[in-house]
């Protein structure tokens, strides 16, 4: 079993006593169920940066980034810097996450927020509309066609934002349909962990210019981003750089002004 059939295996359990626990109804009279949301794919177009900064304390492959950092602070941090959305984990097991730091998030700031996580029932989504976000991420590694369809039309019904992650040119032939905003490009190998940015190149020209390109993993320098942007990225997902320092949000900062210059 490699690691994400494991996280999956895991996450259908949790979900099922989620489920016991907060019923959907229950998820519906949140007072954040009726808010507005705010696009991301709008921001990541109108953008000449297109960072999307992650708050992740933990992950399978680098265990521990950062467990001082308060999501209060880094969400503030990230709007201050400039950063076009956040991604924020909410997988406890591998992650170190939660949805309360999805809540918390919510509160600091007014910037896209996408719900990162293994989404694998409608349940999942209703509890990102529940808990503030604008975004919700699907994995297209471990869902049909048929669940993808499913969840990102659900997901627009509730005026949530559609993010597609794939990992090869199987997965996006799979996925590409016009319940989706943003296609995201992994450019992490998830059976050997081995990141290579070639990923992002190679995909780019299957991805129809109607979706906004988004390039994640494995993003930690400025020529990275330039390295991929004349193959039409408009996104770019960095977690572990910002996080593994003292003050994610200043770091973002700096980043982002090399980034302009």
């Amino acid at each position: 079993m490699n690691i994400l059939d494991q996280i999956v295996a895991d996450k259908r359990i949790e979900v099922n006593l989620r489920k016991q626990l907060i019923p959907i109804t229950q998820l519906e009279q949140s007072v954040l169920f009726n808010r507005e949301t705010y696009s991301l794919s709008n921001k990541l177009k109108n953008s000449t940066t297109g960072i999307i900064a992650e708050h992740k304390r933990r992950s399978p492959s680098k265990l521990v980034i950062n467990q001082n950092l308060n999501v209060f602070d880094v969400a503030k941090g990230y709007q201050k810097a400039g950063v076009c959305g956040i991604s924020v984990l909410t997988d406890a097991k591998y992650f170190g996450g939660s949805l309360d730091d999805l809540l918390t998030a919510r509160a600091s700031c007014n910037l896209p927020l996408l719900r990162k996580e293994f989404i694998i029932d409608e349940y999942q989504i209703m509890e990102a509309k529940a808990y503030g976000a604008d975004v919700i991420l699907l994995i297209a590694a471990i869902l049909t066609r048929d669940e993808i369809k499913r969840f990102s039309q659900l997901a627009k019904s509730f005026n949530l934002e559609v993010l597609l992650e794939v990992h090869n040119e199987e997965e996006l032939h799979k996925s590409i349909m016009p319940s989706l905003d943003m296609l995201g490009i992994n450019n992490r190998n998830l059976k050997t962990f081995d990141v290579s940015l070639e990923n992002s190149k190679t995909l780019s020209e299957l991805i129809p210019n109607h979706f906004v390109k988004v390039s994640e993993s494995g993003i930690s320098s400025i020529e990275a981003i330039k390295e991929l942007q004349p193959y039409g990225y408009k996104g770019f997902l960095i977690g572990e750089n910002f996080m593994k320092t003292d003050d994610a949000g200043k770091n973002a900062e700096e980043f982002i002004k090399a980034l302009e210059k």
